[in-house]
């Protein structure tokens, strides 16, 4: 069947209303339908209307009836041709009849009754459509071999031949001979050309054939084995095929090829099953199947080719994904379709033209929609895909060897996305990127008035929506974008933003210089803590190229930091006031556990903890910068602790006026407990505000010596000043607890005194004397771990000590230090302390048995030791170690030397030292120097000693325990005497292994359940002593 020649594309905006085209008759033929050139397709550009316009005032009944009169009904005169001549069957589950198909396209193009039966006649009037039957003879595979040589040479005769009628049919039996069939066949009789000696014949050979009737009318192929010429022919073989292919050359139309009809039919078609469709899910690119029947006559009854169907489906359904929502799958179907046909088959000029501007017409929409993502796409679980399957699209656009061979221009998509995101595209419709986006909110954000307030609010709200855009960028869109075109969006829109941002921020601040005052740093405060999460999202960014212009943003903001500082100070001052105002001094309870200070206590803690919060929300970059800040809040933490001290203390004389003297002593009792809660706190603000990560940012700016003589120093004397106060509250305390039973000793014993001779008297008094101490040390007995409790008793047994001794004129001190008041005194001493006093009460015993240790069991180390005044330096070298004990199983060990400062409440800011691991060694050789930056204070506190620790290397397990030794500060060189550079001295230390549960100090700070600092350097003791070899 010859092919069609295609006339112009479909042009214009309406995807439904095909274009008019001119009508070109040849001078030989009325047949051949002359193509009608189209316009030529500019790049960048979208194709534009190119239809005759209609007045803008006519009325929407007339434009609408124009259109039907001159679109619809040729078309539809087409689709009733098409049905009257239908030929064969469609690839359709079910087959339709001609009333179906009639009633569907009825209803499709919304034709009355009337307009029907006026078209179906004009339609019958219409000669009937010549057939033509198109040929292509392949190959055969295996035909018989009829020569000698075993070969044949093959052709084939193709005919028409009718079974009904006589005259035409010839009457074919079952072994048609070959002068039958080209006698008796009427019409023509084509042959291929004879293929020699072969079993599998190429001929590749196309033939058309025409006839007038189709009804009864068989396509016969017929194959020849041909002989030896000289035999008589009529005697060769054959093997036949049937292939019907049909084609009219009559025009219902006027003006249009058959390839226009078919686009505005389907475009008619699609439209009608659309307004049916009663779901709001995308369109899947199903017809009905009445419909689907239709498309498939029209496009064999009028030789539309595969490729030219999918093409006519891809530019419709293109259109349609710019008005409705279409499921991506149908346009990924007709790109492939399209890129399997481009090698098949030759298009025509029109119709590359009409692809090109298509495809890129679409491409050209699809980065337009690209650059708008975020208002057309917002990060939901239904758009967002959807944003994937455009950008899928794109891609697979470009990869199409129809866009590479019809867009010759250089086309890189990453680029083309990555222009559409961030700003103004090379096209010129693409506006809304990146850029664009920033400056609409900025409109949108613009300050009402001139106020610094007003317009710090208006920054505010701006950055926000930045942080957000950037937040969706990392977690959504990114994940996106490089799944679908390898484009990290993220990095791109965050260094866009990070640009326009610092610029922005740098043209606000630039119009409140010199404004600044609290409210207006107060508004800046969340303008830098966004800014700064901002800032800290550059971590996922995957290239790191040039600096990124936010990087100095804090240098903005040095202005506002001070009143930052001052409002901290001022709110945590204001909270602690409120604190102590409404604290009547009365211990909490938690659950059935009562605790011992009131709610005050627990109010300053939570009050300072906003002041460690502001250090880590500043984060700020500049270490030198940052050692003076963190001064600053040392400082105010300081003067907040000495403030509640005075706060507390007028408190409990106000509460005091109208108590009576039992309640009085209670409120005393919680003073005390609240005072030594806050030493706990104050304690642990070196690990709340990490002045070890500190020291590490400034060690190249600023000193050893300069940083422990600043920060720890302020809070060591703040802690001071709080122990005197803790002091000075337990004496008060004790006086007014023993005031009663004194008075009572006095009132008794002075009527006593004076009736009885003085021998008799000291009878009495010893006696009375053995009975106190009695019931104070069943007293003790009473409680394991409350401090006050045990120094209040300390203090009653001292005041009755005096009493009974009265300056010698009682009893003599051998009488009342018996062994039972040794007793109980040095268990209230030993309770009685802090818990900071009992470590260091526990390493001047560790000291002490040091110094009378004999022997060396588990080895000894030699340390060379000395302190430098000036500097603040201590020098430890270890040099060696001997005699250790084997612990691997090989009958050696691994050793190396781990040294400490101790206690760790004085000496919080040094990290323990170790040395190298010596394999496989006994008795090592070191030589290894450190120095530590401690003060000739820290020195000289009581139990401060080097505790020297020998441990065995283990890869899969802890460090096996070889021994421990202490060496006393004091006996450092430099740190008793007054040279300023001591000679070092050397000594040998020998090991030693705890005595498992020997310690009664352990077992009084084991008792504090409630002390965190005390449980915790008890477990590291009882897993030493685990780890004893002594029983």
């Amino acid at each position: 069947m010859v092919p069609v020649q295609d006339g112009a594309s479909t042009q214009g905006e309406n995807l439904l209303l095909p274009p008019k085209e001119t009508h070109v008759e040849s001078t030989g033929s009325n047949r051949i339908r002359q193509r009608q050139s189209s316009p030529a397709r500019r790049m960048g550009m979208t194709r534009k209307l190119n239809r005759k316009d209609f007045k803008d005032s006519e009325n929407p009944e007339e434009s609408e009836k124009r259109r039907k009169e001159l679109e619809l009904k040729p078309l539809y005169k087409e689709l009733l041709y098409t049905i009257s001549h239908i030929l064969g069957k469609t690839h359709t589950k079910e087959q339709y009849s001609a009333k179906q198909l009639r009633d569907y396209i009825k209803e499709a193009f919304s034709m009355t009754e009337d307009e029907h039966k006026t078209l179906s006649e004009k339609v019958q009037s219409i000669l009937a459509p010549i057939y033509c039957l198109l040929v292509t003879v392949k190959q055969a595979k295996g035909i018989l071999g009829k020569d000698i040589s075993g070969f044949s040479d093959p052709y084939c005769l193709l005919s028409i031949l009718y079974e009904d009628k006589e005259s035409q049919s010839g009457a074919a039996s079952n072994k048609p001979q070959k002068a039958v069939v080209r006698g008796s066949a009427k019409g023509q009789v084509l042959q291929t050309t004879i293929k020699k000696q072969t079993l599998n014949p190429i001929w590749d050979e196309t033939f058309k054939l025409e006839f007038e009737e189709i009804l009864n009318a068989n396509f016969h192929i017929e194959m020849w084995m041909i002989k030896d010429a000289k035999k008589e022919k009529g005697q060769d073989d054959f093997l036949g095929n049937v292939v019907l292919k049909l084609k009219r050359d009559e025009t219902l139309s006027a003006g249009r090829t058959p390839y226009v009809n078919y686009c505005g039919i389907l475009q008619q078609f699609v439209q009608a099953h659309i307004s049916k469709q009663q779901d709001s899910n995308p369109w899947k690119g199903d017809l009905c199947g009445e419909g689907t029947a239709l498309l498939e006559h029209y496009a064999n009854q009028n030789d539309i080719s595969p490729f030219l169907q999918d093409l006519a489906k891809w530019v419709a359904y293109s259109k349609l994904y710019q008005s409705l929502e279409v499921d991506s799958t149908v346009l990924f179907q007709q790109l492939t379709s399209i890129e399997y046909h481009w090698d098949q088959q030759e298009l025509p000029y029109m119709q590359k033209q009409e692809l090109g501007d298509s495809l890129h017409g679409f491409l050209q929409y699809g980065l337009c929609l690209v650059s708008k993502y975020r208002d057309i796409y917002p990060p939901t679980p239904k758009t967002t895909p959807r944003l994937h399957t455009l950008l899928r699209v794109l891609v697979q656009i470009c990869k199409t060897r129809a866009f590479q061979k019809l867009n010759p221009a250089q086309f890189d998509l990453h680029v083309e996305v990555t222009d559409a995101v961030v700003s103004r595209n090379t096209f010129l419709f693409l506006q809304n990127g990146t850029e664009e986006w920033f400056n609409i909110k900025k409109g949108l954000h613009q300050p009402m008035t001139k106020d610094p307030l007003e317009t710090v609010s208006a920054l505010t709200r701006l950055i926000g929506e930045v942080q957000e855009d950037i937040r969706l960028s990392k977690d959504v869109w990114n994940k996106v974008f490089v799944s679908a075109v390898q484009l990290d969006v993220f990095t791109v829109v965050y260094r866009k933003l990070d640009s326009l941002l610092a610029d922005e921020l740098r043209a606000t601040l630039s119009q409140l210089e010199n404004l600044m005052d609290q409210p207006l740093a107060n508004s800046l405060f969340p303008v830098y803590l966004t800014l700064q999460a901002i800032h800290k999202d550059k971590a996922f960014l995957q290239k790191r190229g040039k600096l990124l212009q936010l990087t100095s943003f804090h240098e903005d903001f040095r202005d506002a930091l001070p009143y930052w500082l001052n409002k901290a100070f001022s709110t945590t001052m204001e909270r602690v006031e409120k604190a102590v105002q409404v604290d009547q001094l009365q211990p909490l309870q938690t659950g059935g556990v009562p605790v011992k200070h009131s709610s005050s206590a627990v109010d300053i803690a939570a009050c300072l903890h906003p002041v460690a919060q502001l250090w880590e929300q500043l984060s700020w970059p500049d270490p030198e910068e940052a050692f003076m800040l963190m001064v600053k809040l040392t400082e105010d933490v300081c003067k907040i602790a000495s403030t509640y001290c005075q706060m507390l203390k007028a408190r409990v004389k106000e509460l005091s006026v109208d108590s009576d003297r039992e309640s009085a002593i209670k409120m005393l009792c919680v003073v005390v407990n609240d005072l030594e809660h806050l030493h706990t706190v104050l304690t642990r603000l070196p690990q709340q505000l990490n002045w070890a990560g500190l020291r590490e940012r400034t060690r190249h700016v600023i000193g050893d010596t300069q940083f422990q003589n600043t920060l720890p120093s302020q809070l060591q004397h703040t802690q001071s000043a709080l122990n005197r106060e803790i002091r000075s509250a337990v004496e008060t305390l004790g006086k007014k607890a023993v005031v009663p039973l004194m008075k009572y000793l006095e009132k008794e014993l002075q009527y006593m005194n004076e009736n009885l001779v003085q021998e008799n008297f000291n009878s009495l008094l010893t006696p009375l004397w053995m009975n106190s101490v009695k019931i104070l040390h069943q007293i003790s007995l009473q409680e394991d771990s409350n401090l006050v409790y045990f120094q209040r008793l300390l203090y009653t047994l001292q005041c009755l000590e005096q009493c009974f001794h009265a300056e010698g004129n009682g009893l003599s001190l051998e009488t009342l230090h018996t062994e039972e008041y040794k007793t109980l005194r040095a268990n209230l001493t030993q309770n009685s302390l802090t818990c900071n006093q009992l470590i260091e009460k526990f390493f001047e015993r560790k000291v002490w048995e040091q110094k009378v240790f004999n022997g060396e069991k588990y080895g000894a180390v030699t340390l060379i030791t000395s302190y430098k005044r000036s500097e603040n330096k201590l020098h430890v070298e270890v040099l060696n170690a001997v005699n250790l004990i084997p612990l691997d199983s090989n009958g050696s060990s691994d050793p190396f030397v781990q040294l400490s400062l101790e206690p760790k409440h004085v000496f919080c800011q040094v990290e323990p030292r170790s040395t190298k691991i010596k394999n496989c060694d006994l008795n090592p050789l070191f030589e290894e120097s450190f120095e530590f930056i401690i003060s000739l204070e820290q020195c000289q506190s009581p139990g401060a000693c080097l505790m020297v620790t020998v441990l065995d290397h283990d890869t899969l397990r802890s460090d096996d325990f070889e021994g421990e030794a202490f060496l006393s500060l004091k006996a450092v060189p430099g740190v008793g005497g007054g040279q300023d550079n001591p000679t070092p001295a050397q000594i040998r230390l020998p090991l030693m292994h705890p005595k498992p549960n020997s310690e009664n100090t352990l077992k009084l700070l084991e008792a504090r359940k409630g002390e965190r600092e005390a449980q915790a350097f008890v477990k590291l003791r009882r897993q030493r002593e685990k780890k004893s070899q002594e029983i």
